[in-house]
Order: structure tokens, then sequence, then C-alpha cells
């Protein structure tokens, strides 16, 4: 009997700056077969400006995307772009090359992309990382009787064990790098990690994310077995263990208060 094609999912963060790319395959693993890992800047003279530039940035990766033709990808998963700037022009300029990038996609690989918001492509990616937030934005620890309701009401968010002002991106590449420990990153001269690093990882994420929720279904949150330990000192327990349950998962944890 003919073995099944396992899936080949490419997906991209895209900038004017940097373009992220990343190929994985669907190997039936929570992270995937990692193929390729990479990024593109599409540098032009800064001489040219407006839609020009644009579509020489586009033709850089075109040229750039091509060899990727013959592996028969299925799939190509585009990152929303994060639209927070109030420069209605660098938005404009945003979307712009996004819809080119697209279009290239569709005309050299022949697969129409899908799109994938950051935090999706995170949350679905990584769903240990959601969890219940103890603090607010003040840095100041909410009451227990707050902390338990959102244990029981399983409102877990997106780093919610992390502070507010935690390098979101660092942790995301943090995990990356833990589950390839053989990527060899991109260092400056002063040893600090390049960006185009987390450009290619926002890639990989997008691509992980949409596998996952493909192939398990939505994300339902459940929590199971609470149980409070009780503090020797104080009269509110200090801790509290419990067990999340998400598709065919079950995670036992433990959240100090």
């Amino acid at each position: 009997m003919e073995e099944k094609k396992k899936r080949i999912i490419m997906g991209l963060d895209v900038s004017t700056a940097c373009i992220g790319v990343s190929i994985i395959v669907d190997d039936g693993t929570d992270y995937g077969t990692l193929m390729e890992l990479t990024h593109i800047n599409p540098k032009v003279s800064s001489k040219i400006v407006g839609i020009e530039m644009l579509f020489l940035k586009n033709k850089i990766f075109r040229d750039f995307i091509i060899k990727y033709k013959n592996l028969e990808i299925d799939k190509v998963i585009i990152e929303e772009p994060l639209l927070r700037s109030n420069n209605a022009n660098t938005v404009s300029t945003l979307l712009r090359f996004n819809g080119m990038v697209s279009q290239t996609v569709y005309e050299e690989l022949g697969v129409v992309p899908e799109y994938i918001s950051s935090y999706e492509a995170r949350e679905y990616s990584f769903p240990e990382f959601m969890a219940i937030r103890k603090y607010g934005k003040d840095e100041q620890k909410y009451p227990y009787k707050k902390i338990i309701k959102e244990i029981r009401d399983a409102r877990l968010v997106l780093f919610g064990s992390y502070p507010w002002t935690i390098d979101k991106k660092t942790v995301i590449q943090d995990k990356v790098s833990e589950v390839f420990p053989d990527i060899e990153w991109l260092y400056n001269k002063k040893g600090e990690l390049k960006k185009e690093n987390f450009d290619a990882v926002d890639a990989y994420v997008a691509a992980l994310g949409y596998m996952n929720k493909e192939k398990h279904g939505e994300l339902d949150f459940k929590v199971e077995n609470i149980q409070e330990i009780q503090s020797e000192v104080n009269i509110e327990p200090s801790a509290v263990e419990y067990d999340v349950l998400y598709w065919d998962k079950r995670d036992h944890r433990k959240t100090y208060i």
C-alpha cells in the first residue's frame, strides 16, 4: 500500500524589511519536522520609493521563492500584519506588500495562501503558554479569590504566567530553540540575536499554529482536579494544583498564590 504523502506547510512573516520563511512537514508530532527556517532581506536602493520600491522588493521575493517550486507545498500560511501604527502610509504600504507577496505565492507555488493572527498562531503552536494570569499591568498580584476564580473558570491567556513586560518574541524563540536544538541562530558582533531570527521563528509559528488548529480543532480549555495547598503560615492557601485539559492532552499545573 502506497504511503500517504505528508503535508508540507510553508509559513511566512512578511514585512518590507524582512520576510521570515519556514517550511515544516506534518509528521504527526506536536511540532512537525522542520525543513527550512530562514529569511530574506529584500533590499533596494533608498532612492527608490513608493509603489516601485514594493514592486522591486516583491521581485526579490519572487526570485527567492521559486526554488521551492519542486517541493509540492500543500499550504502557505501568512501571519496577518499587526496594524498598530498611527501612520496611515505605513499601514497602507504593509497591506500592499502583503497583497503582492500573496499573489506571488499563488503564481509561483500554485497555492492560495491562508492567514493567521499572531496571537492565534502562538496559542495553537504552544498551548502550554496559555496560563492563569496572577498579576495586573501594575505588576500587583491579584487577590487569592480572583486567582482561584480564574482557575475554576479556566480563563487561560497567552503568556499568563509571565510578567506583562516579558519579551514575548524571546520566549517563543527560546521554545523553538528547545524543540530544535540544532538550529544555527544568527548573532551580531555584540553576541546578540539578530532580529531576522525572530522573523523566521514567527514564520514557523504561523505554519505550526495552522497545522495544529486544522489537525486538533478549536482549543477548548477545561480545568479539573483543583486542589488548594494550605500554607503553614498564612490563612489562605499557598498554591493551587490542577489539571488543564485540551485536545487529547492533560497538563498538571501548579500556581503559587
